[in-house]
């Protein structure tokens, strides 16, 4: 993963010196692909480098590696750079050139999901690297998602990021929001099973779905262990048949099985029940083969995880989000390959030698 991570990685000195964004997708060749699900949206954005961003800081932050620190400052001013003077963030660069796309609307300034992104990995940066330049960019992008109406799956986002700043200091008005978010979460579900919206039918879509680890984190804070019961009753019923067949659905990608492991180790965490912990790593078992396919989705001779399953087939393809959530998934095998791999192989091919050094 790293190491696909590495070739799908490109510099974009026109925002930054240091500044890297990672190509959205990838062929069977790595040849690198632009997204066009909403015409031409772009090359890179800030919804892969945020996620991506939350991953090598705390890779950094377990194995003090150096060149995972090149990674963050990297990935930082990328994100930084994104946002604009009101403090809203756009999504796609149309090139390697660093052009910002305003065209589409999976770029919109102050979209929901890359601005909530952006915030939250910035929140989790800002315990992690030292730059003064993060919590100016917090004050300027928060003030857009206080009074937003988004979504279930883009709240839960909103969710942990109030929970990682309120971890550093109370602050009365986002501790209210807090609130807020987590009784609108608990609202929408069908039973007892959180949805990911009121029109949304049958089993909930598991790409973005965090509704269950948001409210088991946002619990201690608020001193409310109901969020938890009522994490633990979903999570039972959204998770666990899932989790059993080896998600067994026509269509499943790494995000869907990463959020389903997300999810599980948070109530493990919380609630300290094994039961939670082996569910979390039979979902990962997905990547290697407990799968409808019968194959690893991670191969991990060549270092990539393929872009899902469909049909009973692993996609040949393999982008920055696969490999991003992958990478979260299978965190402890991120840790060792840290260490083993020689730095050639989990920079970005095309820095110089001296960029590296």
């Amino acid at each position: 993963m790293l190491r696909q991570l590495a070739r799908l990685t490109r510099p974009v000195p026109a925002v930054g010196p240091r500044a890297l964004a990672i190509a959205v997708y990838s062929d069977a060749d790595d040849g690198l692909v632009a997204a066009r699900e909403s015409g031409y949206e772009g090359v890179a954005c800030v919804d892969d480098a945020a996620r991506a961003l939350e991953l090598y800081c705390d890779l950094w932050n377990v194995t003090r590696l150096r060149w995972a620190l090149r990674w963050c400052q990297g990935l930082l001013d990328f994100i930084l750079a994104m946002q604009d003077d009101e403090g809203r963030w756009g999504n796609f660069i149309v090139d390697w050139e660093g052009t910002p796309n305003t065209a589409t609307r999976t770029s919109v300034a102050g979209g929901g999901f890359w601005q909530a992104r952006a915030l939250l990995a910035l929140a989790r940066a800002s315990r992690i690297i030292e730059d003064e330049r993060i919590d100016v960019a917090l004050r300027r992008g928060m003030p857009h998602v206080m009074d937003a109406t988004v979504a279930p799956d883009v709240r839960s986002l909103h969710i942990l990021t109030a929970v990682v700043l309120l971890s550093e200091g109370d602050d009365s008005e986002l501790r209210g929001k807090l609130i807020v978010w987590t009784d609108e979460l608990v609202a929408c579900r069908d039973g007892d099973r959180l949805m990911n919206s009121l029109q949304e039918r049958g089993e909930p879509h598991l790409w973005g779905h965090l509704q269950e680890a948001a409210l088991v984190r946002a619990s201690p804070l608020l001193r409310r262990d109901d969020l938890i019961i009522t994490a633990s009753r979903s999570a039972d019923l959204v998770f666990r048949r899932l989790v059993d067949s080896g998600f067994d659905q026509p269509l499943v990608q790494p995000f869907d099985v990463a959020c389903a492991v997300y999810v599980l180790d948070a109530l493990a965490d919380v609630t300290g029940q094994a039961e939670y912990r082996a569910l979390a790593m039979l979902a990962r078992a997905w990547f290697d083969g407990r799968n409808s396919a019968q194959r690893p989705v991670y191969d991990r001779g060549a270092g990539r995880v393929g872009d899902g399953i469909d049909g009973g087939r692993v996609s040949a393809n393999s982008g920055a989000e696969s490999n991003i959530v992958g990478a979260q998934a299978l965190f402890s095998d991120v840790v060792v390959l840290g260490h083993r791999l020689p730095e050639s192989e989990v920079l970005p091919v095309s820095w110089s030698t001296q960029t590296r050094r």
